[in-house]
């Protein structure tokens, strides 16, 4: 077991280089950021001034040295709007969108999962059939048209929810829906899919044949060995509810990092965009290593092989 993790841990090490290595070459490749950040107007001097600013009047080998240098000790460079530490200003959003995010993954899971499973249960019935309109309507539907119709109806019609911003728990209720909604579908349809699999399998027959009971067939045997491609998809999807809030928080003016994203491509500021472009790929690396040791725990064929 412990060579097991060891390895995904030496992966998801190479990984991170990779994605480092990467998000710096593309930054050189896509062009000069000077001439994306500086305005018109600007002189040779503002020029040169922006370039040492930002260590690009030095050789390529080091440039790519100091930025290795500077990522691993959390260094993202400053904001140039904000003129603060790209790392302090992402902490400083971070909460909103890890709040949004949570309770967008809180009704995939406790909505989407417990609806497949006894979608799967009850296949072919009423139940069945909603389930799945349910999952194709949420697959199908774009974000932001979802959002702009929850606002419609709950926001100008009845007037139960606030239209937009932070502040109370019913600011959080159509954002988190509207994010979730899609991750909730795909969550219902692959623990439904699974969980058929499994109760045509052998050994569940065998269980219900030897009279153990309903319940504890479903949820002990079938569940079980159905929830490995659910738990990862599950995981990763968390990570994706949190970086990937961009529309949601533009719709509902959520101050997030999704936000943050959008507000420092307008205003040019090439630190910050990737800052966070660094941290979001972080944070993909980080939950495909905890769905893999979580895999070994839950299987153990997994880590013999």
């Amino acid at each position: 077991m412990q060579r097991y993790i060891l390895k995904r841990v030496a992966l998801a090490i190479l990984c991170v280089i990779g994605v480092i290595t990467i998000v710096f070459l593309l930054v050189r490749i896509s062009g000069d950021p000077v001439a994306c950040m500086m305005p018109p107007e600007a002189t040779r001097q503002d020029w040169e001034a922006a370039r040492r600013t930002l260590g690009l009047d030095k050789p390529f080998y080091i440039q790519y040295w100091r930025f290795i240098r500077g990522v691993l000790r959390f260094d993202f460079g400053n904001s140039i709007k904000y003129d603060k530490p790209c790392l302090d200003i992402f902490i400083q959003k971070f909460p909103n969108t890890l709040l949004l995010g949570t309770v967008a993954m809180f009704f995939s899971i406790f909505i989407g999962i417990p609806v497949g499973i006894l979608s799967a249960v009850k296949v072919g019935s009423r139940f069945d059939n909603f389930s799945k309109i349910f999952a194709m309507l949420g697959q199908a539907m774009p974000v932001f048209w979802a959002g702009l119709m929850l606002i419609l109806v709950f926001a100008v019609h009845l007037r139960l929810l606030p239209v937009a911003g932070i502040g109370s728990w019913r600011h959080v209720l159509m954002p988190a829906f509207t994010l979730g909604w899609f991750f909730t579908a795909a969550l219902l349809r692959l623990s439904r899919s699974t969980m058929l699999d499994v109760l045509d399998s052998e050994y569940i027959k065998m269980a219900r044949i030897k009279g153990v009971p309903e319940k504890l067939v479903i949820l002990k045997h079938a569940w079980k060995n159905a929830s490995i491609p659910v738990i990862s998809l599950a995981a990763l999807n968390f990570v994706f509810l949190i970086n990937g809030t961009v529309i949601t928080e533009m719709i509902f003016a959520w101050p997030g990092v999704g936000r943050l994203v959008v507000d420092s491509i307008y205003a040019r500021d090439f630190p910050m965009i990737q800052a966070c472009a660094l941290i979001s790929s972080f944070m993909y690396v980080f939950a495909n290593l905890i769905v893999d040791v979580t895999y070994a725990y839950i299987d153990p064929r997994i880590r013999y092989q």
